[in-house]
């Protein structure tokens, strides 16, 4: 289970440091549906991207600690489930949006409970073996 979580929460870290960095790069053309959404919306895309390119250097701290926090593994993954929700709003509100914003959603939603389950066998590991 030990390094199940390390690699996942690893993983997730890395994939969300370069999507932070594409965003943050990009801007408006890191994300399906924006070419024409204008410099208002480029320049919050952009600093959305930094925040992001921040959660996901979070993420990897995590994965180098020994053992891994569950409270920041906790933290970490509540975040990403309310950023599920805010898209489950924001449907209820306007509609469907571009389809891989669905898929987006369905792993926000999705891998948080994953994380929350697996959050504490770091730390389990390490006082089995004191």
């Amino acid at each position: 289970m030990v390094r199940l979580l390390k690699w996942l929460v690893l993983i997730m870290g890395v994939v969300n440091v370069a999507i932070g960095a594409a965003h943050l790069a990009l801007g408006i053309d890191s994300e399906p549906g924006l070419g024409g959404a204008g410099v208002t919306v480029d320049s919050r895309e952009r600093f959305y991207g930094a925040i992001f390119l921040g959660y996901g250097l979070a993420w990897v701290w995590a994965a180098r600690q020994s053992p891994i926090p569950a409270r920041v593994v906790r933290w970490l993954a509540g975040l990403l489930l309310l950023g599920g929700v805010g898209r489950v709003l924001s449907i209820a509100i306007y509609g469907p949006p571009h389809w891989f914003q669905l898929v987006l959603m369905a792993l926000e939603l999705a891998l948080p409970p994953l994380y929350l389950w697996l959050a504490p066998a770091g730390e389990r590991a390490a006082a089995r073996a004191r």
